[in-house]
């Protein structure tokens, strides 16, 4: 939920980035066990096996033991105290953008601009996982698109049409709460998932506010005092107001919601299309029931998706197997690791960023749907990728929003607050 000054280059011909040259060959390393640690979701986690397994398979005597961590803040502070401690895995997947920039990258991080590997890696990539003109991680994943998962057979079921401004999705979901559905799932439980109307709104206000990144980032703009940024915030304080969300949105899991969604037990769920790999997983029935639109704005004239740009993996600095997690890093850079990670979710989220890399024909309904916004280039980076400020407790905070402890004026009023410290350890200017 997925960072730093020029991200949006990446993002302008994403079905361009999986066409590319050849792969070049990783350097050897000595036979030696190493670590990796990624996120607990089952999508990660499933990944990262099939990857290891085909990595020492085509690496005899290699051997990588998957480490699992907390998503969210716990996950970002786990991160950061390993980091810390020296006590990193020897490999890890973390966010790109601000939260990379967030972890002292020149002082923890291994650096990895000259090793041969990353003439593999599209160069799009290289600014959100960079300090000044060094390189310290490679992609792992796809991009993906942020907005609103929704399940057509509800629509279809109710002559629904997907809506380009917010007022038409309003209007939706009164009539789908009169036919005694949740119009709209939150999952408080994992309380990371309680970002996405926050975030997944930047389109619309860079639309509005084309200097905001900017602005934002040299401390002279404000969630709180520009109307267009702080209507995300308002959109979860009016669908609470009129009870939208499902009874149990407190205690509902991630998984949960996504079951809910492909059953059509609730008709939308704010969310990225990181999500359809697991839908798949839990529901392979029911994926083609679930579909995908850019989170609507005020206008129904400026409509487009909020881009999500991969993780990054990278290696600490501290690490004791730096060639050993060299070389299985340049490997995961290949077109056969690409290959892997298609084999295990059966189709892509998204545009890859290593060349060479392949993207299956069949892909599901609501990937179809993203690609079209990328066809039409009406795609815009999530702010976490064109500046290097983002506040650790936002996703706390906007959850005070959906429980109606806080409004949404102050909230974005504590979140501006949340990010100043952030902002002064990075040294930024104004701040």
């Amino acid at each position: 939920m997925k960072t730093m000054m020029k991200r949006g280059i990446a993002l302008a011909l994403p079905l361009a980035l999986v066409f590319g040259a050849t792969i070049a060959a990783p350097s050897q390393a000595a036979d030696t066990e190493i670590t990796w640690l990624v996120d607990n979701g089952q999508t990660s986690q499933d990944t990262g096996r099939a990857l290891i397994a085909a990595y020492e398979k085509a690496n005899p005597g290699n051997k990588v033991t998957l480490v699992l961590r907390p998503g969210g803040t716990d996950g970002d502070n786990l991160v950061k105290t390993k980091l810390a401690t020296g006590s990193m895995e020897d490999v890890f997947t973390y966010n790109s953008g601000s939260l990379f920039q967030a972890l002292a990258p020149s002082k923890n991080l291994l650096e990895m601009t000259s090793q041969p590997f990353m003439k593999n890696v599209l160069s799009g990539f290289y600014p959100v996982v960079s300090v000044g003109k060094k390189i310290y991680g490679t992609p792992f994943g796809t991009a993906v698109g942020g907005g609103i998962l929704y399940n057509k057979k509800v629509y279809a079921k109710l002559g629904l049409k997907v809506p380009l401004t917010w007022a038409d999705f309003m209007a939706n979901n009164k009539k789908i709460k009169a036919a005694g559905i949740d119009p709209v799932i939150q999952s408080y439980k994992e309380t990371w998932t309680s970002q996405l109307f926050v975030l997944a709104d930047y389109y619309n206000v860079q639309a509005a506010s084309p200097n905001f990144a900017a602005d934002y980032t040299n401390n002279k703009e404000k969630y709180a005092k520009n109307k267009t940024a702080l209507r995300g915030f308002e959109y979860i304080e009016e669908l609470k107001k009129l009870n939208y969300f499902n009874r149990d949105y407190a205690s509902t899991t991630y998984a949960q919601a996504l079951d809910k969604l492909a059953l059509g037990q609730g008709a939308h769920y704010p969310m990225a299309t990181w999500a359809i790999p697991q839908i798949a997983a839990q529901q392979p029935a029911n994926l083609e029931d679930v579909g995908f639109f850019a989170q609507p704005g005020p206008k129904a004239s400026v409509n487009g998706v909020t881009v999500w740009v991969p993780s990054g993996t990278y290696i600490p600095a501290a690490t004791k197997n730096a060639a050993a997690a060299v070389k299985f890093v340049g490997w995961m850079t290949s077109a056969k690791a690409v290959d892997v990670m298609n084999s295990v979710e059966g189709f892509a989220g998204g545009p890859y960023y290593i060349k060479g890399a392949s993207i299956p024909n069949a892909l599901p309904g609501a990937v179809k749907d993203v690609v079209q916004y990328f066809t039409k280039n009406a795609t815009a980076p999530a702010l976490e990728f064109v500046s290097p400020i983002k506040g650790p407790n936002l996703e706390k905070i906007l959850v005070e929003v959906g429980l109606g402890i806080t409004t949404a004026k102050k909230a974005a009023a504590a979140y501006d607050a949340d990010v100043v410290k952030q902002a002064k350890q990075l040294g930024i200017k104004g701040w």
